[in-house]
């Protein structure tokens, strides 16, 4: 501690002011009271003549006033002197002393203090209120209540006369599961008016509170239901129903189900229509796509059955009186059929041939696309050979479609599951 006029650290105690320790510079007999922090400008400090008073801030700008030669003083303007005044406290609010002073660690507890109680305050929690004469919650119930919050369900309280023999070990179950057991006399009603009782204050003990369930089905509780809507939470009403509970939004009405026998939730009407008709949706998806299977199935066996129809109406008709077992004869037909056949010895006659068919196809059937497979079937009818085959001979590739797609005469388009062949000028 240094004295505010002169900056000597010689001075001695000279009792005490307004319960603060009085200190007398023995360099220029200033007094002057202890600080309690060098921040803290409400801290006051008494002249010599023990009667006026200045601020921490005064005494400083005087002190370092004093240190500046007239001459000097006279030319500095303001914001000159108010730098020099701001580096002057960065020194001290970043000198180690100050750092590891006990009054820079209690502000910084105070702080950290405050924060914490904020953080408290935003955090949003759910709390249950459970009648456990009237109605009875286990784990999974517990859980499916939980899912039906939207924030954490963190705080559990149990209202019963834990003496009454009626309870059981549910006393046991319940504290192991993180419930307050919180016990009422014997009589009639008794739990369900201290959960109202309780209810009517509960963001006193629990301010983070936004949801409350309200597990019970007495119709008393309705009170306490609306007594908290009116405190601004959001209120489920839990009652059983036979083998089921109903969860009751109070401020949307909304209802949900829970079967404790199968330990799952109950689909709303509107939910099971929905569900239905998606099956719907995905079966009719399902007859679609078989049917596509079938007709395309059906395409090609009535391709397959006209050229087989072809080939037979090509053979010339054998005379009855040649008998079937005559080689000579079979051998002929054989010959007159090869004769008939096209024959496609080189690349360009077989582009050639290709456009025809296209140009055929497209002139019969107009509307109809030539798939790669319909264009295999009119070549075997016409070439009598497969189209593979005859591609391998030429060596021009593997299959038809590997051909068709690296010729520059022709195009491939994917139309559905299968190529279109289209020449490449009508693209």
């Amino acid at each position: 501690m240094k004295c505010p006029r002169c900056e000597s650290t010689s001075y001695r105690k000279n009792g005490r002011r307004n319960g603060k320790q009085n200190y007398l510079c023995k360099n220029c007999g200033k007094q002057f009271l202890e600080p309690t922090s060098p921040l803290l400008e409400t801290d006051l400090i008494a002249n010599s003549n023990g009667y006026s008073k200045q601020t921490m801030a005064e005494a400083t700008d005087i002190a370092l006033a004093k240190k500046l030669p007239v001459e000097e003083f006279t030319e500095i303007s303001l914001s000159s002197f108010s730098s020099i005044l701001a580096e002057e406290l960065r020194k001290i609010l970043l000198s180690s002393d100050w750092l590891e002073s006990d009054i820079f660690n209690q502000f910084i507890q105070k702080v950290q203090q405050k924060q914490r109680i904020q953080n408290q305050l935003e955090t949003k929690t759910s709390l249950l209120l459970l009648d456990a004469e009237n109605l009875k919650l286990d784990i999974n119930c517990e859980l499916f209540l939980a899912s039906v919050c939207e924030y954490p369900l963190q705080v559990k309280l149990a209202f019963a006369n834990w003496r009454n023999p009626s309870t059981g070990k549910q006393d046991i179950e319940l504290y192991k599961r993180g419930y307050q057991l919180i016990h009422v006399p014997g009589g009639k009603d008794s739990a369900d008016a201290k959960m109202i009782g309780f209810g009517a204050s509960v963001l006193r003990s629990y301010p983070t509170v936004k949801e409350i369930l309200v597990c019970s089905g007495d119709g008393i509780l309705i009170h306490l239901c609306n007594e908290l809507q009116n405190q601004g939470l959001i209120v489920y009403w839990v009652r059983r129903q036979g083998q089921t509970l109903q969860v009751e939004n109070r401020n949307t009405g909304n209802l949900t189900h829970y079967s404790i026998t199968m330990d799952r939730e109950i689909p709303s009407l509107e939910r099971v229509v929905e569900e239905i008709q998606d099956l719907i949706k995905n079966e009719q998806n399902s007859i679609n796509t078989k049917l596509q299977s079938l007709a395309t199935i059906a395409t090609l066996f009535e391709e397959r059955r006209n050229l087989n129809t072809n080939i037979y109406q090509n053979r010339p008709e054998i005379e009855e009186g040649v008998s079937p077992t005559d080689e000579s004869s079979t051998q002929s037909i054989k010959q007159e059929e090869k004769e008939n056949f096209v024959q496609i010895g080189d690349r360009e006659t077989l582009d050639k041939f290709l456009l025809k068919i296209i140009r055929d196809f497209q002139i019969n059937s107009p509307p109809t696309k030539l798939s790669v497979s319909k264009l295999g079937t009119e070549i075997q009818k016409i070439t009598g050979q497969s189209p593979t085959s005859i591609v391998k001979k030429l060596k021009l590739g593997s299959t038809l479609t590997k051909y068709l797609e690296s010729s520059p005469t022709f195009i491939l388009k994917l139309s559905g599951k299968e190529y279109e062949v289209m020449p490449r000028s009508l693209e």
